[in-house]
């Protein structure tokens, strides 16, 4: 008994195990997580290495080669890259796809311990980290107050931060810029000099003077008694009556010779939000938990903060929450529309509420349905999940329409009641939408195959439309029967027929079908008679279509309106933060007025640059996109500030996305990779001059300049040596007096702060008057600096870049107007106009290195996909021949999808590409149903021609229905309205056209192919 037969034959079990199914769904809808994109786990550990005080170049030599060449020992590395700077390495290796990376992270963290010893001893221990797409902060939010900053960081750090923290599904609270306290010791140099105090006693009383240490302990009766003996400083009165000298039996004080300072740690960046000075909050949430749950808790707790600390404004500066929740619902509200508009073609066709009532409860029981396998599935509810569904809520009728469409012809045609017309219907094509539904099916099997991000992310998208059809499947063949044998009444007569209130839709649509039906017949008899010239325009069209397709930029992942706008400043190498955060003011005040569409504003200042940051009030709700407005600034900043460059760009969307890819900017990367730093640059700054006259390119970054200003200070090690001194010694002199040398902590109300010493204005202090400093001999006498040290200015690389062992300079450039894939072949093109010695070259990487990457893995994931779906074909009917006959409908779709994207401008990205993959196996279900019924009707003893002829007739009907509710359930999405649907818009655009374009060629060549084959198999049976 067939599961047709079942259904209709026990209504209730069927009932029963739909409404089981719904449930199940409905719960699982409830419970499913939902995020952006799937969850990514990037191959990626990163070691970073502290080696204080040592140069870029000394830290390249000593720390960041050894452990290039330890980790690139581990199984699986791909790739290593690394950062040398002022005492920091930062090396970063990345695995190849599939790697467990916790297991990685062990075996690379013991490799590195059995060889810390070829390492210099005195560095910190390196820290082994992995990424992580969650470790992403969900919410950064902006907090400012007219309370001392100090205290804005003790308020955050010891309470506000805490309240955040418990936050279901918040993980990590981070602050970034805060105030952190402490006690500067600032020495007067001219009073240390006139009593003749050397730098390092002074240093070594306050250590001496603030000592809590174990003293033991003393039997006393029954107890052992531990002792202590607290040195600690209680307050700031002992700290300045520490005495640092002994002069004539008099004391000298510290108070004496120094200002002793409750202040905070020197800035090294300043952050305003809103225009006021303040502190970034880096909110990150638990890997299980609902990225969109979490931010609206997070936003409620931010109301209640401020509601109970009146004197701090806490605002959410980038909340990843409110896009991915107005980009889930707008690709919802596709799904919708596509499902309604799928329903009107029903009822456009049917002319009967019934049916169309019957093929509806498949599309929300689909869904429902794939909702469950999602949960159960271990998915999220993202983009990709949800895209499979608006690109399947189309094709979820398309079983139903083919089943109920034949039910309709039986009991039309050939008189038979509902419920036998109904079983026997369904029997009659089941297997014709079983080899559809597979051919779609296997397409995603080589989605398995294609590597990296692309597919993680798309597998989703297969896993959700795959489980949809099943779905279908299912329903046609079950629910669809069971419904149309209760529900469908027996022939109606021409009195019922005039009483219906669908009368006039029934007429109108009757008379345009049948004027339809009448003209595809004829057009079809014409064709059929003149077959060559049909094969020929076929092939002709195709052909100049690939003409065509050079009109069709490429880029990696499509452009969408994330609804931010940054604001980028560079200043000269080393400039001083305050002179810095003056220019910065003067961006403020260019840029904020420009930009009325702003929420809010995070302006970051420090090193030599800044950057505003501003969030955008929804799409919808401006008539400017992120672009434009990016646009309108890079026009207005253009030379208004003397001295700086300034520009401004909008992410093109998926910045996350970019950001996996190791790109990190918005930009193309070029890399220019040699031995010879100078040489780099050169080689640099040529590629950058040819670059900067491209057409679209608004600005070109290198990732060198003309190095921090050193003044290098030689220590004599013979003088040292004679005097009984060390060039520790020198060197702790030099660095207490200008770094600051922490002397211990200053603990109060359970806090510890550190006390910092060091020489008063000693940034604005000159080399000479750093060098009369003076250091006293073991044997009692003082001895100036300059008695022991060379002096000597120059410049030097603030930062050394490595990829896979070799140095390396970058240029990031920022386009508009233009897709990744035009601009990208511009610049190859000039690079390798570019002279260059030997052992140095040129290379794209970042988003355009994935581009290709990923678009030869899509063609090899094609070329399988349109064989599987041949061997599927060939399997289901036994032959070679006929499934020849259907897979020429496949080139066919290249047309209209060449076409579609060339009227629409969109251009072949990772969307597109996934969506021709898709066209392979759904094209070819129009062909199946053509040669099905043709085969059908050649075993009752028709021609080959009278046979595809009728079979055309027959099915023309279901063809015009399944292909314009796909096209029709695409075209919410295609049309790309909203936030978040560019994303998606390509795929659908892709498979509309080549569906649409398949459809009204296959309608004329798959009839005429078939007849071609079949009269001539004919023959030879004849022969």
């Amino acid at each position: 008994m067939s599961l047709s037969d079942l259904s209709v034959k026990r209504p209730i079990f069927t009932t029963m195990v739909t409404l089981i199914v719904v449930v199940l769904g409905s719960v699982s809808l409830a419970r499913l997580k939902i995020d952006l994109f799937p969850s990514i786990e990037l191959p990626t550990i990163t070691i970073s290495t502290s080696y204080p005080g040592a140069s870029p170049e000394v830290m390249e030599t000593l720390v960041t080669q050894i452990i290039e060449e330890i980790v690139s020992t581990v199984p699986g590395v791909e790739e290593v890259t690394s950062q040398s700077s002022e005492g920091r390495s930062r090396v970063r290796v990345r695995f190849s796809w599939g790697t467990e990376v916790n297991a990685a992270a062990l075996e690379l963290q013991a490799t590195l311990e059995d060889e810390l010893n070829e390492l210099p001893d005195n560095i910190e221990r390196p820290r082994v980290s992995k990424f992580d797409v969650d470790s992403f902060p969900v919410v950064i939010l902006g907090v400012s107050g007219d309370i001392d900053p100090v205290e804005l960081t003790d308020i955050i750090n010891n309470e506000i931060r805490f309240r955040f923290s418990r936050v279901p599904g918040v993980a990590q609270v981070d602050l970034w810029g805060g105030f952190d306290r402490e006690i500067r010791v600032e020495i007067d140099r001219q009073r240390l000099q006139a009593l003749g105090i050397p730098l390092n006693q002074i240093l070594q009383a306050i250590r001496d003077s603030n000592l809590d240490r174990p003293s033991g302990s003393i039997q006393e009766g029954r107890y052992e008694v531990s002792l202590r003996a607290p040195a600690q400083f209680q307050n700031l009165d002992q700290i300045r009556n520490t005495v640092v000298d002994t002069r004539e039996g008099a004391t000298v004080t510290l108070e004496q010779v120094a200002v002793i300072k409750d202040t905070y740690e020197k800035e090294t960046r300043i952050v305003r939000v809103n225009g006021v000075q303040g502190i970034r909050v880096a909110i990150r949430k638990q890997d299980n938990a609902n990225t969109v749950e979490v931010s609206q808790a997070i936003l409620e707790e931010i109301d209640r903060t401020n509601k109970d600390y009146p004197l701090i404004n806490i605002v959410p500066v980038s909340n990843s929450g409110n896009f991915i929740e107005r980009s889930i619902q707008n690709v919802s509200r596709s799904v919708l529309y596509g499902g309604g508009l799928a329903i009107l073609v029903l009822l456009f066709f049917l002319r009967d509420w019934r049916s169309t009532l019957v093929i509806s409860l498949a599309i929300p029981i689909s869904i429902i349905a794939t909702f469950a396998l999602l949960y159960f599935g271990g998915f999220t509810l993202n983009m990709m999940s949800l895209g499979g569904l608006a690109l399947g809520v189309g094709m979820m009728v398309d079983s139903s329409i083919v089943v109920l469409e034949n039910i309709f012809r039986r009991r039309d045609e050939e008189g038979e009641q509902p419920s036998v017309a109904a079983a026997n219907g369904a029997r009659e094509v089941a297997t014709a939408i079983i080899a559809s539904t597979i051919t779609t099916l296997v397409i995603f099997l080589p989605l398995i195959f294609v590597p990296g991000v692309s597919g993680i992310l798309f597998r989703e998208l297969a896993y959700t439309v795959s489980f949809s059809l099943i779905c279908s499947l299912v329903v046609s063949l079950s629910l669809v029967p069971m419904l149309s044998a209760r529900i469908l009444r027996g022939q109606i007569s021409l009195e019922e027929q005039k009483k219906s209130p669908f009368r006039r839709l029934s007429e109108t649509s009757e008379r345009w079908f049948q004027a339809l039906e009448g003209s595809y017949k004829k057009l079809l008899n014409k064709a059929l008679r003149h077959r060559r010239w049909v094969l020929t325009g076929a092939g002709s069209t195709l052909v100049l279509s690939f003409f065509l397709s050079p009109m069709i930029s490429s880029e990696f992942m499509p452009p969408s309106d994330e609804g931010e706008v940054n604001v980028w400043m560079r200043a000269e190498n080393s400039t001083r933060l305050e002179i810095v955060n003056k220019l910065t003011r003067r961006l403020e005040e260019i840029a904020i007025p420009a930009v009325p569409e702003a929420v809010s504003h995070v302006t970051d200042a420090r090193g030599d640059g800044a950057g505003i940051n501003f969030t955008l009030v929804p799409a919808s709700q401006r008539e400017r996109s992120n672009e434009e407005i990016a646009e309108d600034l890079r026009l207005l900043l253009e030379g208004q500030i003397p001295g700086v460059r300034a520009g401004s760009w909008a992410p093109r969307g998926q910045n996350l996305l970019n950001r996996l890819l190791g790109g990190g900017g918005q930009g193309i990367e070029v890399e220019v990779r040699g031995p010879d730093i100078p040489t780099l640059e050169k080689l640099a700054l040529e590629a950058k001059e040819r670059i900067e006259t491209l057409e679209g390119v608004t600005d070109v970054d290198t990732s060198f300049d003309e190095g921090t200003p050193r003044q290098e200070i030689t220590i004599d090690r013979d003088k040292v040596a004679d005097l009984g001194l060390s060039a520790r010694d020198v060197s702790e002199v030099l660095q207490t007096a200008i770094a600051g040398s922490r002397a211990g902590d200053y603990r109060t109300s359970g806090n510890s702060y550190r006390i910092l010493v060091q020489m008063a204005d000693a940034e604005q202090l000159s080399i000479d008057e750093v060098l009369d400093l003076t250091l006293r001999t073991p044997s009692g006498e003082l001895v100036a600096l300059r008695n022991l040290v060379t002096s000597d200015f120059g410049r030097a690389p603030e930062e050394i870049e490595r990829r896979d062992q070799q140095r390396l300079v970058t240029l990031d450039t920022e386009f508009e107007k233009r897709a990744l894939g035009d601009v990208s072949a511009e610049i190859e093109a000039i690079l390798n106009q570019i002279p260059r010695p030997a052992n140095y070259s040129f290379r794209i990487t970042g988003s355009w290195e994935e581009q290709q990457k990923t678009f030869n893995e899509l063609f090899i994931a094609l070329g399988l996909a349109i064989m599987l779906v041949y061997m599927v074909l060939a399997c289901q009917y036994e032959s070679l021949r006929d499934p020849t006959i259907v897979m020429v409908a496949v080139p066919m779709a290249a047309i209209g999808v060449i076409i579609t994207l060339i009227i629409t401008d969109t251009t072949m990205n990772l969307q597109s590409g996934i969506g021709c993959i898709m066209l392979g196996g759904i094209v070819v279900n129009n062909a199946i149903l053509l040669v099905d019924q043709a085969s059908q009707l050649r075993l009752e003893g028709t021609g080959a021609r009278d046979a595809v002829a009728e079979a055309g007739r027959r099915r023309l009907r279901p063809i015009l229905m399944t292909t314009l509710t796909t096209v029709l359930g695409l075209l919410p999405l295609a049309l790309g309205i909203g936030e978040g649907a560019d994303a998606q818009a390509p795929l659908a655009r892709a498979v509309i056209g080549g569906l649409v374009g398949s459809t009204v060629i296959t309608l004329l060549l798959t009839p005429v192919v078939y007849s071609i084959v079949h009269s001539k198999r004919s023959s030879s049976d004849a022969q």
